[in-house]
């Protein structure tokens, strides 16, 4: 097809391309302003927006040297025509490379995609430059007239539209179907406009139709907007601010309020309260930005070279703040961190905020200090370290250790029994106590593959000590309700004692009474169902927190141990010891055995024995031992 220069650039406008660069630099500000985090899909969503913008001059600077086109600048007129149009198959390739995380394309010939997007991009753009060479598509004749020929553009927009469509429509299951809806009808009216465009004789707006995606993936995938009532940002803005600040090595003062009743019940703060707050953020420091982390917690960053005198600025604000809970009486807790080096990662900044409130009491404010740092990252450790004996699942995991500490029959004048002990040997730290990891593993319900391994170990100890001849009576494995809850409990208990090839009555379960009704059921029904495998069960901790004799008399224990607490109290109290006698008294009229623990001493053993003891179990005996040396405290079956 031949037309004139002047009819070909009346069919054009640069007000498209120019609307396109004003557009990508608002978004750019945007994003600037909105923290967004630094991801590999936007990094190449910032490579899509940059080859836009450079397609965009390009088409203007076609267009201005068409104008004036001469054989001297007749290539550099075609090579800027070809430029545009590999930028343009460029941004739609891009896409490609950019859907392989939110459609999940690792499968084996999944890549394949990311290559056919590369090769189409070269093979078209090389088509085009090849028309134009043996003039069978655009090229100015030697008259000054264009011939377009075969428009291998079309061609080659058609070709990345429908491969962008076939991956979304392919792959649709693999993500939120919502956002592939939203993104082929955003192509859709793309190609629409096209189509328009074309039918009017116009390309003005080619380059302005690349636009539509881009706003698309921005909302859909990238956006984080500001709260219109806090003024706040999101989650994944906060990590992104501390990157950002980690990264160019910029000093900030990181403020975290928590209210958990608003936590708990998921409702916002009252209106009062956020008007007060957005108020203290904007009037005490410079250039602060605040999070909504959750219903229940507010974060303030702020840059402490813009305020050289934040310690004034914080106590004032802190200041403020009491006067304001006299008035509002919400509980909280505030915890203050500077930016650190020691601090590795910017999600360990909230992490530690909320490890630190842990162990504050509430309407208290908290100035994180080096040790609290050290401290987290030792528990962060230890948590990492349950999860991956808790994904492994090897019941002969060296990193968990069985100690125990032998009981003493009264009875028979002999050790013949044991309670196992938790232990964890951790690369990092050492030897780690019950008293640290427990609660830990019991917070991150990890607490239940420990105990399997326990009772593994135990179960496999006491098959040696029977085929060594020693005799032993049982040896008992501490389970807490938790443990109980497990729909499969007794199933996974029989399973490792008969995959031991112990007899059952080896092994005792210790077990701590709870309050709860529904676990109260539960626990009383498979202790029966457990009982007639013939598995013993203590209860343990009695005389702690919560005792319900009605309860106890209804499950059916076999020893009931006395905690160290009552010990201690018969020891210093006449009365106490009197009390705690008539209740040994009463569970041996009962036909349960009581044993105390925490006999530390010749005048812990004598009052216990007289207060109706069958067993004592403290450091007067022995200190918690690795179970490989309770043979020492055993007798041989030979010897009776």
């Amino acid at each position: 097809m031949t037309m004139n220069v002047e009819s070909y650039l009346a069919s054009y406008s640069p007000v498209g391309d120019i609307l396109v660069m004003a557009i990508i630099m608002v978004i750019t500000v945007l994003i600037r302003v909105a923290y967004i985090k630094q991801s590999r899909e936007f990094t190449i969503f910032r490579y899509i927006m940059i080859s836009l913008v450079a397609a965009a001059i390009c088409n203007i600077l076609f267009h201005q040297l068409l104008t004036h086109v001469s054989v001297i600048s007749l290539p550099m007129v075609y090579l800027l025509r070809f430029l545009y149009h590999f930028l343009l198959y460029t941004n739609l390739g891009l896409y490609v490379v950019y859907m392989k995380n939110p459609f999940q394309l690792v499968q084996k010939g999944e890549q394949r995609y990311e290559l056919l997007a590369s090769f189409a991009v070269i093979g078209i753009t090389a088509a085009e430059v090849i028309q134009t060479i043996t003039k069978t598509g655009f090229y100015v004749d030697t008259n000054g007239n264009l011939q377009t020929g075969h428009k291998m553009f079309a061609a080659g927009y058609l070709f990345m539209v429908l491969l962008l469509l076939y991956l979304l429509i392919r792959y649709r299951n693999r993500t939120y179907r919502p956002i592939v809806t939203a993104f082929i009808g955003v192509i859709a009216v793309a190609a629409l406009v096209m189509i328009i465009q074309a039918n009017n004789r116009q390309q003005s707006f080619t380059t302005a139709t690349f636009l539509f995606p881009i706003v698309a993936v921005l909302y859909l995938l990238h956006a984080n907007p500001y709260d219109l009532e806090w003024g706040s940002l999101h989650i994944d803005s906060f990590e992104e601010r501390i990157d950002t600040a980690s990264r160019k090595k910029m000093g900030i003062l990181v403020f975290s309020l928590f209210m958990h009743e608003f936590e708990k019940n998921n409702r916002k703060y009252p209106k009062e309260i956020r008007e007060k707050l957005r108020e203290v953020t904007m009037d005490f420091f410079r250039g602060g930005t605040l999070f909504q982390i959750s219903p229940g917690r507010m974060i303030f960053i702020v840059d402490k070279e813009s305020n050289p005198d934040h310690e004034a600025r914080t106590v004032k604000m802190m200041e403020l703040f009491h006067e304001q809970h006299k008035i509002y009486k919400n509980d909280y807790k505030i915890v203050i961190t500077e930016s650190s080096n020691s601090i590795k990662e910017p999600a360990d900044y909230l992490r530690l905020i909320e490890y630190v409130e842990g162990r504050m009491p509430e309407q208290e404010i908290k100035m994180v200090q080096a040790e609290d740092i050290e401290k987290f990252y030792e528990h962060k450790y230890i948590v990492d370290q349950l999860a991956d004996i808790s994904e492994k699942g090897d019941m002969d995991d060296p990193r968990v250790l069985v100690y125990c500490q032998p009981v003493y029959n009264i009875t028979s004048g002999c050790y013949d029994t044991a309670e196992a002990l938790m232990r964890l040997k951790l690369a990092d730290l050492g030897m780690v106590f019950p008293d640290r990891f427990i609660p830990i593993a019991e917070n991150h319900n990890y607490i239940n593959a420990l105990t399997m391994i326990i009772l593994s170990k135990t179960c496999k100890e006491i098959k040696k000590l029977i085929r060594d001849g020693y005799y032993i009576s049982r040896i008992s494995v501490n389970f807490s309700i938790l443990d109980v809850r497990d729909k499969d409990f007794c199933r996974k208990v029989r399973n490792v004692v008969s995959g031991c090839e112990i007899p059952f009555d080896k092994l005792a379960i210790e077990i701590t009474e709870s309050q709860n009704e529904k676990d109260f059921i539960e626990l009383k029904d498979k202790i029966y169902e457990l009982k007639m495998s013939g598995i013993t069960f203590y209860l343990d901790d009695f005389g702690t927190g919560y005792s319900n004799f009605e309860r106890i008399l209804e499950i059916p224990f076999d020893i009931i141990k006395f905690d160290r607490s009552l010990v201690v109290a018969s020891r210093n109290d006449p009365k106490s010891e009197t009390l705690v006698s008539h209740l040994a008294h009463m569970f041996s009229d009962l036909d349960y055995d009581v044993l105390y623990e925490g006999v530390e001493d010749d005048e812990d053993e004598g009052r216990c024995t007289n207060m109706h003891a069958r067993y004592l179990q403290g450091y007067k005996y022995s200190k918690p031992i690795p179970i490989e040396q309770l043979k020492d405290f055993l007798k041989k079956l030979t010897e009776f």
